[in-house]
């Protein structure tokens, strides 16, 4: 199971948080960003992308990161995840926030949150893997943009007929 997804820029600021264990408990939260970035940071670039669990997270977990450009893109796992299947879940995610944002940046991540947040949720959802097939969640991903669109249109009318009938 998933206990954790996370993307923290270089300098250890967490850009993205999504836990699955430790809800509630934001002191544990950011103590836990904090251990995992300096472990992180330590690591030279041709490490494997694996770290076993010791005391901190628990015996039987693991963390598999990648770091792309400024971004480490990090997943807190138990034992019976693949380190390998979930650096193929971290491609997916990163690949499928290329193609929604044209290769994404740090500033994507901040200013599109909720977008962020609609794909990792179409990929996995309370700790478990939904979703690992790229063109599903682009599919998904394009009809809730069309759906917010619609929406948006939708309103305008509401609010251009309202202003019609106030003026009357």
């Amino acid at each position: 199971m998933i206990k954790a997804i996370l993307i923290i820029n270089n300098h250890g600021k967490p850009r993205l948080t999504k836990f699955y264990e430790l809800n509630g408990d934001e002191t544990k939260q950011q103590e836990a960003i904090r251990e995992i970035f300096k472990l992180l940071a330590k690591r030279g670039e041709h490490m494997c992308n694996f770290l076993e669990g010791d005391r901190q997270w628990g015996k039987d977990t693991k963390i598999v990161y990648r770091q792309y450009a400024t971004l480490y893109f990090v997943f807190w796992v138990d034992s019976s995840e693949s380190e390998l299947g979930i650096l193929d879940l971290i491609q997916v995610f990163v690949e499928t926030l290329d193609n929604c944002f044209e290769n994404v940046c740090e500033l994507d991540i901040i200013f599109n949150m909720e977008k962020v947040h609609y794909i990792l949720d179409e990929i996995v959802m309370g700790g478990m893997v939904l979703e690992t097939e790229m063109p599903s969640i682009l599919k998904s991903y394009n009809e809730q943009v069309e759906l917010v669109k619609s929406e948006n249109r939708l309103q305008a009318g509401l609010d251009n007929v309202l202003t019609k009938i106030k003026k009357r």
